[in-house]
């Protein structure tokens, strides 16, 4: 059940819209469920500092040596790329204590040119864009 939008006013409208287009219809790589069903990623593991223009996002893989963790922070990070503007600053991490290889799944997630290397290949590249756009079937 989603959570209804004004108990989000106090984390501004940029969060608002991250959470409404992201959440929703991003579906988990190796179930048909939204990250959000699953609580993979809820509203409060956005934070969002405007002044700064930075977005953190911090998501827990439903088990702690899940193989799929770094494709779905590529899915985040494709997702936010196409509805936001490009000064902002996105990190996407594990929760911490999520996972048992955190750190390197963190440093692969926030690397642009590992992020890109990855997008290039295109069995992976399939991969992230069923799991954005398999909903908009």
């Amino acid at each position: 059940m989603r959570t209804p939008w004004f108990t989000l006013k106090g984390k501004g409208l940029l969060a608002l819209k991250i959470s409404m287009l992201t959440m929703p219809d991003i579906r988990d790589p190796e179930h048909p469920y939204s990250l959000e069903q699953l609580s993979v990623l809820s509203e409060e593991s956005i934070t969002v500092d405007d002044k700064l223009g930075r977005i953190l996002i911090t998501f827990t893989p439903t088990i702690q040596h899940c193989s799929m963790a770094t494709v779905i922070g590529l899915c985040l990070r494709v997702k936010l790329k196409h509805c936001f503007p490009p000064h902002y600053k996105v990190d996407i991490k594990v929760s911490p204590g999520s996972h048992a290889n955190e750190e390197s799944v963190n440093k692969q997630l926030n690397d642009k040119e590992r992020v890109a290397a990855a997008l290039e290949n295109p069995n992976l590249r399939q991969l992230v864009d069923e799991c954005l756009y398999s909903s908009e079937l």
